[in-house]
């Protein structure tokens, strides 16, 4: 992997830093060898005090969080006979909606459901306004009567699949093993500040910018995962070469199941957010402070792009939704060109 390539494929995240669009970017490119490269511009914190961007900082991951821990968690559980991905979550879950066990459409939703985002969710939901009690606020979203919806990307999904997860294991979510380069708790002093939350009144650093995982404890199954550009390119390597997980695991992760989803991720669909160029079996999640992953596993090549656009607020455009597909013909152009 050579300057030129990684220079060629981090050009658009560099040129958005340049035209102060973000604060920084961090790209990180790996191939199923294990050769990496990885190239960085600007700040992790431009307020109170700019703050150089390095190769060893936290980035909040937002939903990545949802591929990384909760989606290889189900999967684990899944491998040893613990979770029927068929199965309606209320094996898990026995008190959801346990005041109308016989009408609450909630109680035969299933794990796959979840996963997948197939249920009738909301596709936002400000619980974080409903209470600051974490166990409250879980008991909140079991009990409640969720108004029926067509299927959208849910975060209620994945908050019901980390309680499953919790039940199961009987450990919090925060608690998961993770390798090195991933985090529930990361150095604040060594992490990427986020927004300056108006409810927190504060800029977020080291601590979770998602105000529903930082209401339900830190961290839940939607949101809470930090992770180094280093972190999160092992754990695709990972997925790359087969050490991660299961042939069953990979096999769902990498099957479309509804809407151009699999279990967890998104699978490449043209317009996505991975770009137009890498192959059809790739695929991709992303989350909301600027950070996302793609896996192409017929060119054994994963890349992430990690910038802080929230910082210091969301209310700006800060092209992150072109400067991703860019980076992905960008990656795949430089790295894998036909």
């Amino acid at each position: 992997m050579s300057d030129t390539m990684i220079d060629a494929a981090f050009a658009p995240a560099a040129a958005s830093v340049a035209q102060g669009l973000i604060p920084g970017a961090t790209l990180g490119v790996v191939r199923a060898d294990g050769s990496r490269a990885v190239r960085w511009a600007g700040l992790a914190a431009r307020e109170p005090e700019p703050e150089a961007l390095t190769r060893e900082h936290w980035f909040d991951l937002a939903s990545v969080s949802k591929v990384i821990a909760t989606t290889t968690a189900v999967l684990k559980l899944a491998d040893e006979g613990l979770i029927d991905l068929d199965a309606p979550i209320i094996t898990a879950i026995p008190d959801l909606r346990q005041y109308d066990v016989l009408n609450a459409p909630e109680r035969r939703i299933t794990f796959r459901d979840c996963l997948t985002h197939h249920t009738h969710f909301p596709a936002v939901e400000p619980i974080y306004t409903y209470g600051d009690d974490p166990a409250r606020l879980k008991a909140f979203v079991l009990q409640r009567e969720w108004k029926a919806g067509p299927p959208v990307y849910s975060d209620i999904n994945y908050i019901l699949l980390g309680i499953a997860i919790e039940r199961i294991t009987g450990q919090p979510f925060d608690t998961l093993p993770l390798p090195p380069g991933l985090t529930f708790h990361p150095d604040p002093a060594m992490s990427v500040a986020t927004e300056h939350c108006m409810w927190r009144g504060q800029i977020m650093k080291g601590q979770v910018h998602d105000e529903n995982a930082y209401a339900l404890g830190g961290a839940a199954g939607h949101a809470g995962l930090f992770g180094t550009v280093d972190g999160v390119l092992d754990f695709a390597l990972s997925l790359l070469d087969g050490s991660g997980m299961s042939e069953a695991g990979l096999s769902a992760i990498s099957t479309p199941y509804a809407h151009h989803r699999t279990a967890g991720w998104e699978h490449a669909f043209p317009g996505w957010s991975g770009g137009e160029i890498c192959s059809r079996a790739t695929i991709g999640h992303t989350g909301f402070t600027g950070t996302g992953l793609w896996v192409d596993f017929e060119k054994g090549l994963a890349w992430t792009l990690l910038t802080n656009r929230v910082h210091p607020t969301r209310h700006f455009d800060s092209g992150i939704f072109t400067l991703r597909p860019a980076t992905g013909d960008a990656v795949i152009a430089a790295f894998a060109p036909d």
